[in-house]
């Protein structure tokens, strides 16, 4: 029994990296000897393309990937020019082909083969001469790629289009056309040890605060991962290890415009290559309640949406618990007329208040996740078949109650409310409603300050997670509360400041 703990412990436990990397291997000056490493690196894959020509008289050769690069760039922009210039065999021939056939600027040297082999994975065609340590990589990619189009999850009325899509470099130019700021800066860096996927970290220089832009780029260069595939294989690494919250503490948003306004308030953008998604740190509690079209309507109804959203927030994780507890403990609290309906669809059911709620919640569930993973026509035979047995023959059948499914059926409205929080909301729920089945209400009361407490004590990079609630602020009644007018908003946009003492709590995380 110990060795199986010890086991677990072993297979649970955050691994720390030493962040030591293996040498890179140079270039060699003989062209065969490189062509050779190529292509045991790759072990001869079918995409490798390699080419020999001769450029005057020595002996080189075109490496590159296909399908990664536009062919008719190569030919006319690249193999034409080379094979026509009459090269001089005492001049640098990587100097000549700079600065005097190839017009393009997208030029680097690779003086490693990881570099190489990084260039041409990105789309860059490799030039290696015989008697020369340098390849010389043209960036002329060619690969396709989805067009920009509207975001489906982060939908807004009033707003852009406009959405990230897969490729770095246009994410990136999708921010630049916003903020057209010579501090707004673009740092790259490459992570995982098996995919090298390029990551950019994107701020505004002067504003955003330089010790939270440090110790970004030190978890990133710490990552311990093998492939980057989703963003949120990137935002655990960007969290504090020891963080075991229901509530992510970094942001995502699929919107160029959300971006640019957190950026603008100080905010770092972490862009990865291949995902349509930003992540954005420093993140807060009350910023999963605002959006967009907040700031494109009238003061007034953007701050009584967003009291209904912190209303169906509540609702979403308390109701089953609270509707459990009084039901089991306190049926009294109900007014006369509900007690009677409740009285009445308990005695006609089989199953105890508590195991009914879980059962329709647990069973909610498995029509969501049916209804996401199938086909868009057979997601709407579930909906219809789960909706006429859940909603209609259970109930006749005596096996749930109806009060039990509207109640169910509210928490599932309010957490459609706030589509980030669906998966704590989702899970608390549950939680709340054993607790309030087996404790009752004071134990449903223990549970939220619980939560509470767990919310307050989170912080996101040195930042309170509960800002500027706790510790209170000025914005409270700005922006979080209640929404001001633009002018108010529009002020002076102040650096993010580090809180005293998180210089120390980067180390122990």
């Amino acid at each position: 029994m110990y060795k199986f703990i010890d086991e677990l412990k072993k297979l649970y436990s955050v691994k720390e990296y030493d962040g030591i990397k293996e040498a890179e291997k140079p270039l060699s000056s003989q062209l065969e000897r490189n062509i050779n490493e190529l292509r045991l690196r790759f072990r001869s894959s079918a995409d490798l393309t390699i080419r020999r020509i001769r450029l005057g008289q020595r002996q080189a050769a075109v490496v590159n990937i296909d399908n990664m690069i536009n062919k008719d760039i190569l030919a006319l922009g690249i193999l034409k020019p080379l094979l026509g210039y009459g090269f001089d065999g005492d001049k640098d021939i990587i100097k000549t082909i700079k600065e005097e056939i190839l017009f393009t600027d997208d030029l680097t040297d690779a003086l490693t083969f990881e570099q190489l082999e990084a260039n041409i994975m990105s789309g860059f065609v490799g030039i290696m001469v015989d008697g020369l340590n340098t390849a010389l990589c043209i960036g002329i990619q060619g690969y396709e790629t989805r067009g920009i189009s509207e975001p489906d999850s982060d939908v807004v009325q009033r707003g852009s289009k406009e959405g990230f899509v897969e490729p770095l470099r246009i994410n990136i130019s999708l921010i630049r056309r916003r903020i057209k700021n010579p501090r707004l800066r673009f740092e790259t860096m490459n992570i995982g040890k098996v995919s090298k996927t390029e990551v950019c970290l994107c701020y505004l220089s002067g504003v955003a605060s330089y010790g939270i832009v440090a110790r970004v780029k030190k978890r990133l260069k710490k990552a311990d991962i093998n492939t980057v595939l989703t963003s949120g294989s990137v935002a655990a690494f960007l969290e504090d290890r020891r963080d075991i919250s229901f509530f992510r503490a970094v942001g995502i948003s699929q919107r160029p415009d959300t971006v640019c306004g957190k950026i603008t308030e100080g905010r770092i953008a972490v862009i990865i290559d291949g995902i349509p998604s930003v992540l954005i740190v420093p993140y807060l509690f009350s910023e999963y309640f605002q959006t967009l079209d907040d700031y494109s309507n009238r003061a007034y109804f953007a701050t009584f949406t967003r009291w209904l959203k912190y209303c169906a927030f509540f609702i979403s994780i308390l109701l089953p618990g609270l509707y459990v507890s009084l039901g089991t403990f306190d049926p009294e609290m109900f007014p006369t007329l509900m007690l009677n309906k409740i009285a009445g669809s308990i005695a006609s059911t089989p199953l105890s208040l508590m195991s009914e709620t879980v059962l329709i919640l647990l069973v909610y569930e498995l029509m969501r996740e049916s209804g996401l993973r199938m086909p868009s026509p057979l997601g709407y035979a579930v909906s219809i078949v789960g909706g006429l047995v859940v909603g209609d023959t259970a109930i006749n059948a005596g096996l749930i109650g109806a009060p039990t499914l509207m109640v169910v059926a509210v928490c599932a409205i309010c957490s459609y409310v706030l589509p980030d929080l669906y998966a704590p909301c989702a899970v608390l729920r549950i939680i709340f409603t054993l607790v309030g089945g087996l404790m009752g209400v004071w134990g449903t009361a223990v549970l939220l300050c619980v939560v509470l407490v767990g919310i307050c004590s989170k912080n996101s990079f040195g930042i309170p997670f509960t800002s500027p609630v706790s510790p209170f602020g000025s914005v409270l009644f700005r922006d979080v509360i209640i929404r001001a007018g633009s002018r108010v908003l529009s002020g002076k946009t102040k650096p993010v400041q580090d809180m005293p003492g998180s210089e120390n709590k980067e180390d122990m995380s």
